[in-house]
């Protein structure tokens, strides 16, 4: 299915970037040691893996809309129990654990042969290489264990779920604002890693940390596939006809206000707006603990402040476009008199409505806990543009299909190329703030100002790029 959207070829350009990347780190490695400890390094890898698994293990929540949309030649291998003498929990555990051979083909493994090729010119031990491999394993299964589990817990109790997202988030907070919890039991493949070479010597202590990782992996995997209902079945409701009034309250969007309305009818209808909320808050509460943590708990005097969480906020963003276009598959809307630009542009004006009030009181929320409210007024300027900026560039790139052509490596590239420069240069000009203000200030503003002209060509450029696409294509 993923080489159908693109080529086999550029395909397997994915891995091979993450390979050729993880090789260019190797070989800098006494660079980046220089300046930063290999503890703090393996820290913010791990953290990174399990972010990542979080993001990829969340497909508990797509249950019911992978049954809805069983229709045509293209069907959901995990829909077959409806027509076959299958369990959905049989097909759903198949499910996680091909999404874990995926994800470990595309990401850790080319990880793991990049830094193999170094070893040459850098003297690596296999061995190291192939620990590290184990230990981002883990923490990797371990995010994608717990994203699955709590993601089909939301299918039997929106309740239940609020409950173990507020309990997560309570166990981090304890370790990092209180030191209360440690964090290796949190994370036990970082507890791994920390205990076998090069940073300890191996023993019970890797042992017990490794079996209490495969313990708790396997443990949300019992308990997420428990969840998961025997079966999916449409839900039939009865609701007032909200759309009218919905409506009259989007007198600013004019010409555009009735498709609006539907959009965030159709939001409010699937249940969508939690799991946005999910995907978007928890990962900047994981930033922000990071972030925290590199700061005040490993004492690293690196600058994160207010402006520094108002560009990241505005990246995060981009999770949230993807939401949109998952609620529903739009084929229907080429029998309406509606174009492909029309609906992009009205999902955009969806996202900022949806999104700016969010992102604001994040940012005003983490600047307080920092006592760094001083820099707010530069701080919700660049979370705007940046977020603006970000999903413009994705609903040009990708239009309707976020998940399927961010799966092709030359619109990856693209997009890659567009983004990370324009973080790089907030990054850094934020750390540059307390140094040299007025500095700081004016190159924030030349990168807003070039922002914001790209954002303006590009959504002129949405209309060009996608008149002559077909919904469904």
């Amino acid at each position: 299915m993923h080489t159908s959207y693109t080529t086999k070829r550029m395909f397997l350009l994915f891995p091979a970037m993450v390979t050729a990347f993880s090789f260019a780190i190797a070989v800098t490695s006494d660079q980046i040691l220089a300046d930063t400890p290999l503890p703090q390094v393996l820290l913010i890898l791990h953290f990174s893996v399990f972010l990542y698994g979080l993001s990829v293990g969340a497909f508990g929540f797509l249950g019911r809309q992978y049954q809805e949309r069983s229709t045509g030649y293209r069907n959901y291998l995990v829909t077959t129990p409806s027509l076959l003498p299958l369990s959905f929990k049989r097909t759903f555990l198949g499910m996680y654990l091909r999404d874990a051979i995926f994800y470990v083909l595309l990401l850790l493994g080319p990880m793991a042969l990049g830094l193999s090729l170094s070893v040459p010119l850098t003297g690596f031990r296999l061995t190291s290489i192939a620990l590290l491999f184990a230990a981002t394993l883990l923490t990797f299964l371990l995010g994608m264990s717990l994203s699955f589990g709590i993601s089909t817990l939301y299918v039997r109790s929106p309740v239940a779920f609020s409950a173990a997202v507020a309990g997560l988030i309570l166990l981090f907070t304890a370790h990092g604002l209180f030191s209360v919890i440690p964090l290796e039991p949190l994370l036990p493949g970082l507890g791994f890693q920390y205990a076998v070479p090069p940073s300890g010597s191996g023993g019970v202590a890797a042992a017990g940390y490794a079996g209490l990782a495969i313990l708790l992996i396997v443990a949300l995997v019992a308990a997420a596939v428990a969840f998961v209902e025997d079966r999916y079945e449409s839900r039939t409701s009865q609701s007032e006809d909200r759309l009218p009034r919905l409506e009259q309250r989007l007198p600013l969007f004019r010409r555009h206000r009735i498709l609006l309305a539907k959009e965030l009818l159709d939001l409010r209808r699937s249940g969508t707006p939690l799991k946005m909320m999910f995907s978007f808050v928890l990962p900047l509460v994981f930033l922000s603990f990071t972030a925290w943590f590199v700061r005040n708990g490993l004492a690293v005097p690196v600058g994160f402040n207010t402006v520094f969480y108002g560009a990241m906020v505005g990246f995060f963003g981009v999770s949230l476009y993807n939401w949109l276009n998952n609620v529903d598959n739009v084929d229907y809307l080429a029998t309406l008199p509606v174009t492909v630009p029309q609906v992009i542009k009205v999902k955009l004006r969806a996202f900022l409505l949806l999104t700016v009030g969010i992102s604001t009181g994040f940012v005003v929320g983490i600047s307080v806990l920092n006592q760094d409210t001083r820099l707010l007024w530069l701080a919700l300027p660049v979370m705007l543009v940046v977020s603006v900026y970000m999903v413009v560039v994705t609903a040009y790139l990708t239009g309707l299909k976020t998940n399927t052509f961010f799966f092709n490596f030359g619109i990856m590239a693209k997009f890659s190329a567009v983004s990370i420069l324009p973080d790089v240069c907030l990054t850094i000009l934020s750390f540059t703030v307390d140094r040299d203000l007025a500095f700081s200030v004016a190159g924030i503003a030349l990168v807003l100002g070039s922002l914001g002209i790209a954002t303006w060509v590009l959504y002129r450029g949405i209309d060009r790029k996608w008149a002559r696409t077909e919904f469904g294509e």
